[in-house]
């Protein structure tokens, strides 16, 4: 018999999070706003210089590259006219993910810890292949920071920061991180750089009034994108019946036989689902909701295809799934 805990379903594996990176190739991570990098990139830029994209012409000023000038405009105005150009800059992408205690539950498909891992990793491969730089903060009972970096060395750092951090003994000895996400908010925003494309993945069981706010600041100055990990049995309660349940020292029983029960049951998910629908919406946070039986592929993909076409719109939420 196999053992569960080399599962990768249940506990996250180095080589399932590298096998993702060809299935990452399709992801795209447009930025739906200029980015403030200083850095050359992928991603246009609110500065102007010399880049690929003509803008606009303008009279010259002292200190404008002659080589710049725009002799047509010149010539017509009677007057020097120069060149703007919009440049391309480079973005990093921060992925915040929650492998705190309650993130290591599971139903279907695999643990919300293996799931959130297994999503960071995509973003990881998609950022690299773009020419971006990745970095996270996961925070599992401590925090572990990496700063941005390129290349295929910088995801391989992540998968293993990853799997340490959602070691399944790990996840069931530690204790919630003082202050929970709102501590690990708090401290991403301290050191993220304007410009970033942020991803929390978490379930935001830990979340309260003070991680909205903390959203909402990290939001003035970056994008970011909410990933929900939400379990089977967090988005409608099971059959009636009597359902023994554990968390690998302890034994328990869940009786939601009666009709009462299953309703108090249902109203506390949905109410839990709401605030968060409810927090990221007031910031213009697009929220992709998937479940660890989802193909994390095609729930990236289409939220992140959503959150592009209301780019135009940038108060507005966006949803995939249960969040829509």
């Amino acid at each position: 018999m196999p053992n569960p805990i080399s599962d990768p379903d249940v506990q996250v594996s180095t080589q399932d999070l590298i096998g993702l990176r060809r299935r990452a190739e399709g992801l795209r991570l447009t930025a739906w706003e200029p980015t403030r990098s200083v850095l050359a990139g992928g991603h246009r830029s609110p500065f102007r210089g010399r880049g690929m994209d003509y803008q606009e012409s303008r009279h010259y000023q002292p200190g404008d590259d002659i080589r710049n000038m725009d002799w047509r405009i010149t010539a017509r105005a009677g007057r020097p006219h120069v060149k703007l150009y919009e440049e391309e800059r480079e973005r990093p992408v921060i992925v915040l993910v929650d492998l705190s205690p309650s993130m290591f539950f599971g139903t279907r498909g695999a643990f919300k810890s293996v799931a959130a891992a297994r999503l960071a990793a995509l973003i990881g491969w998609a950022a690299i292949t773009r020419g971006d730089r990745i970095g996270a903060l996961i925070f599992s009972g401590g925090h572990r920071e990496l700063q941005p970096a390129g290349g295929r060395r910088a995801v391989m750092r992540l998968i293993r920061n990853l799997a340490l951090a959602g070691d399944v003994e790990g996840g069931r000895a530690a204790t919630p991180a003082s202050g929970g996400l709102t501590a690990a908010l708090a401290r991403l925003r301290r050191v993220v750089r304007p410009g970033s494309l942020v991803f929390v993945i978490s379930d935001f069981h830990s979340s309260d009034a003070d991680s909205e706010r903390h959203l909402g600041q990290l939001r003035r100055h970056s994008e970011a994108v909410a990933c929900q990990i939400a379990d089977a049995l967090e988005l409608a309660p099971p059959p009636p019946g009597r359902y023994g349940i554990g968390d690998g020292r302890r034994t328990g029983v869940m009786d939601v036989r009666p009709t009462l029960a299953r309703q108090r049951y249902a109203d506390y998910f949905a109410g839990h689902h709401a605030a968060v629908a409810a927090m990221t919406k007031a910031h213009g946070i697009p929220l992709i909701r998937l479940s660890p039986e989802d193909d994390p592929v095609a729930c990236l993909m289409q939220g992140l295809e959503l959150r592009l076409a209301g780019r135009r719109r940038p108060r507005r939420s966006t949803g995939v799934g249960a969040a829509a």
